[in-house]
């Protein structure tokens, strides 16, 4: 698909096919009428037509590829069969710059059979025009082409994987918000209970009552900038470690075997890093449930006192090593939602075959205020 560039709008693309169009008939022109260029023979009539029939087919390069093409070698098959001579000297400017536009506008496959046609023409003619500049031509065609092909194509992956992030990290507020949320109606609860039993200072206990009312209030305000329009606003209760089992039973319902190892105390986890360990547990085994064919799969998660760590592996048939050539942005969540509490995360294949991800989110002060792009 072919994009208009534009300047102060002003098609930049007409331009450049008119300048193009303009060059052909200028210097098809020159061969024709001037003492050092005039190497187009026969009548008078030819030697005038001639030029615009050669160079203004350039002008349709972008928008009718095709039509320039035909439009082209009609006109050298006119002047061929007027006067037997092929283009010459400054004349070849437009088929090479035909060739050249096939080469770098068209598919591989259509501009491949055009230049194909129009070389099994000349060689049959035997009209003593080189096929090789030609093809020379339409290669510097095909490469542009593909490396403006690779370049498109590289910014869409981007695009989708910057979408991604966005989306975990929406995932992830709205979760972080279900937990702040809980905990406030905790503060707002004990406050008010305190106040009523009127063993606590009124004053003290009020103040702290309506700044927890009015924090939950906020909080469920930003929620609703985040949620989608069709999302329900109620509180849900959120997944974690202690899920992991349930989880684990349902890949092996769906013929994944899951081995699950928990280690350590996560009962103390703050609540945050505990729905992140069942996240990121539940997106692995989905990309092997995806990319892994008939698998096993190992699942380690450890607690201890300065971090948790996780440990996925398989034992299939390797994955894509860019997330986006796998048709989906797994990895791309799972590193944004580690990358927010500071951690460390690394996923790729294994030396003896298999896909392995492993991921490490500390525990520590102000665990929620780490870097936060992947």
């Amino acid at each position: 698909m072919q994009v208009t560039r534009r300047f102060a709008g002003i098609d930049l693309d007409l331009i450049a096919d008119a300048g193009m169009a303009i060059t052909g008939v200028t210097l098809a022109a020159l061969a024709a009428w001037t003492p050092w260029g005039a190497v187009v023979v026969g009548p008078v009539w030819l030697r005038a037509a001639l030029p615009p029939l050669m160079g203004l087919p350039l002008a349709l390069r972008r928008r009718a590829p095709y039509v320039m093409w035909i439009a082209l070698w009609a006109a050298i098959a006119l002047q061929y069969g007027i006067t037997s001579h092929p283009p010459e000297g400054l004349e070849l400017f437009a088929p090479f710059a035909g060739a050249y536009s096939l080469g770098a506008l068209v598919s591989l496959r259509r501009s491949a059979l055009c230049v194909g046609v129009s070389a099994v023409m000349i060689i049959a003619a035997r009209s003593g025009l080189s096929v090789i500049p030609l093809l020379a031509a339409w290669l510097v065609g095909v490469f542009v082409y593909t490396r403006a092909s690779l370049t498109a194509r590289n910014a869409v992956l981007q695009q989708q994987a910057e979408q991604a992030a966005a989306t975990e990290r929406v995932r992830i507020a709205r979760e972080l918000h279900d937990i702040v949320a809980h905990h406030l109606s905790v503060i707002v609860l004990q406050a008010a209970g305190a106040r009523a039993s009127g063993r606590a200072a009124e004053a003290t206990l009020e103040k702290i009552e309506n700044s927890g009312r009015q924090a939950l209030v906020e909080t469920r305000r930003l929620l609703g900038v985040l949620r989608d329009p069709g999302e329900g606003t109620g509180l849900a209760p959120q997944p974690g470690i202690d899920e992991l089992g349930a989880l684990a039973a349902r890949v092996r319902a769906s013929g994944v075997p899951v081995n699950l190892v928990v280690s350590g105390n996560h009962v103390a986890l703050p609540a945050a890093v505990d729905v992140s360990v069942y996240r990121i547990v539940q997106e692995a085994l989905t990309n092997v449930l995806k990319h892994a064919g008939h698998a096993c799969a190992d699942v380690t998660v450890a607690c201890a006192d300065d971090a948790v760590t996780i440990d996925v592996t398989d034992d299939g048939p390797r994955q894509p090593a860019n997330p986006a050539l796998a048709g989906g942005h797994g990895l791309v969540g799972m590193r944004e939602r580690v990358a927010i509490f500071g951690g460390e995360f690394c996923a790729g294949p294994r030396p003896n075959g298999g896909f392995a991800v492993q991921a490490r989110l500390p525990l520590r002060d102000g665990l929620l205020l780490g870097n936060a792009s992947p």
